[in-house]
């Protein structure tokens, strides 16, 4: 009988009842990123740039989804069979990117360190746009990795599985997996949220507390 002992979770998420509002926020941040990228044009054109916006954190129209992927990322945690009694979750990071409308637009594989949940939550995309592509973590099956079958299946032996999502899809999964976007083409517009959660121990948070009051 076969069982699995170490394998990686994702939650996934629609829920597009965000999307009308993020779209319209998110607007400002996306040219003014636009607005800072126009020295790496080329002929006027932003072929292969990705559209950073500044930190979302601190802008109060993200409070509401910020409280809603905090929730969830507790849920997601807690469900692995991590105890967070003593912890308390913090947004490190929340941004908006939008990849060239010329196309070119990809990131490498990454992961984020300090914290331990990651996701996206897409806010324009379809079956022509970039799209993540998760890696195996696993460091040590990596060393030994055997040929697959069918890259096109997704196995026990897949070393990397490309996710197809549209708009007002969430993803929330563990920061230390690796992902990457593949080449974006410019034929439809690709925007999402970017975020990390990290689990905080209680107690350092109230002695910062602490230290502020007295």
């Amino acid at each position: 009988m076969n069982n699995k002992l170490f394998s990686s979770n994702f939650y996934i998420e629609e829920d597009s009842s965000w999307l009308y509002s993020l779209n319209n926020i998110s607007d400002k941040y996306i040219n003014e990123a636009i607005e800072n990228n126009k020295k790496y044009f080329i002929n006027g054109k932003d072929f292969c740039l990705s559209h950073h916006s500044s930190p979302l954190t601190n802008d109060l129209n993200f409070n509401k989804f910020s409280g809603f992927i905090l929730k969830r990322s507790f849920s997601f945690l807690e469900n692995q069979g991590f105890c967070l009694k003593n912890y308390s979750l913090i947004m490190n990071d929340l941004w908006v990117q939008e990849f060239s409308k010329e196309g070119g637009g990809n990131h490498n594989t990454h992961t984020h360190s300090n914290s331990h949940v990651s996701g996206f939550y897409f806010l324009k995309c379809s079956d022509k746009t970039s799209y993540p592509v998760f890696h195996d973590p696993r460091p040590g099956k990596l060393m030994i990795q055997l040929p697959e079958k069918n890259k096109d299946e997704i196995t026990d032996a897949s070393e990397k599985i490309p996710f197809n999502s549209k708009p007002g899809t969430f993803v929330f999964f563990n920061s230390y997996v690796g992902h990457e976007f593949v080449v974006d083409h410019g034929i439809d517009p690709f925007r999402f949220i970017h975020f990390n959660v990290q689990a905080v121990p209680k107690q350092l948070i109230n002695n910062d507390i602490k230290r502020i009051s007295s």
